[in-house]
């Protein structure tokens, strides 16, 4: 069995790992990784049993998947025999906005290549990844991509083109949740609760909603609508958000980071 090799042992990497053995996807003898200058190969090595590479001869020997996941702005500067030793195999990167026509340059003999965006909670098992692929994939690439994006969550398939749209909503989505979270635990403080009272019900609020909206599977104002009586306290707060133009926030907030990562991507 070809092994699927890591370059790169960060946490992105390390929960692909761990999530591949929790899913019994793949055993600890089926990976290897090559980390860097730090001791990250190392423990990630003691967490899962896997295998550690001494170079990028040894990484890639036996491997027929290359997942690559060093820093993204180390690209331009990769080993050149990287066009060699990856000849023939299936690459996949998780760097972000890094996009497929440069990582072609750097794995130019390479079966395939399919670019990613996961995203934080990936780290959990509870993430989204969209992703895109340089050729059509074969059935079995497919199955291969399909079995790594599944370690981290769920997965989307889209043109290249919609990859910083992707960013923009999911790849930096947590963030705006984890600021939206702290405000409403700031806001309740300010209503007088104790600040860890206002934190555990602004985490179990967020929870609670995310679970109901992912298992009612309806638009999100049907069930905005179902808790909102006619000038009730809901929506006393609603119409503070309108009069803000919270949608209208969200959007910059969006279109800024999708914008952004444009430009991150015409650095390559």
């Amino acid at each position: 069995m070809p092994k699927i090799a890591f370059l790169g042992s960060g946490n992105m990497a390390g929960a692909i790992v761990e999530g591949l053995l929790a899913k019994n996807a793949a055993t600890s003898a089926e990976l290897i990784c090559l980390g860097g200058d730090d001791d990250t190969a190392a423990k990630l090595q003691a967490r899962t049993g896997i295998g550690v590479a001494r170079s990028l001869d040894e990484l890639l020997k036996d491997a027929g998947t290359l997942v690559v996941a060093f820093k993204p702005q180390h690209l331009a500067s990769a080993d050149p025999r990287l066009a060699t030793l990856a000849a023939g195999k299936l690459v996949v990167s998780i760097l972000a906005g890094k996009r497929i026509a440069s990582l072609a340059r750097v794995f130019s003999s390479a079966r395939n290549i399919v670019r990613t965006m996961p995203n934080t909670p990936g780290q959990i098992g509870a993430g989204i990844t969209g992703w895109c692929s340089h050729e059509p994939l074969s059935a079995e690439d497919r199955a291969t991509v399909g079995k790594l994006l599944d370690a981290l969550g769920a997965a989307v398939e889209v043109p290249e083109v919609d990859l910083d749209a992707v960013t923009g909503v999911s790849g930096s989505g947590p963030a705006y949740v984890f600021e939206f979270a702290a405000a409403l635990r700031d806001a309740g403080v300010a209503a007088g609760l104790t600040r860890p009272t206002a934190e555990k019900l602004a985490m179990e609020t967020l929870l609670g909603a995310a679970r109901l909206l992912a298992r009612k599977k309806i638009d999100p104002e049907i069930l905005r609508d179902q808790v909102t009586s006619p000038n009730g306290t809901t929506y006393a707060g609603l119409q503070k958000m309108k009069a803000r133009d919270f949608r209208g926030l969200i959007r910059e907030t969006v279109l800024a980071a999708t914008a952004r990562s444009k430009e991150l991507s015409q650095d390559d």
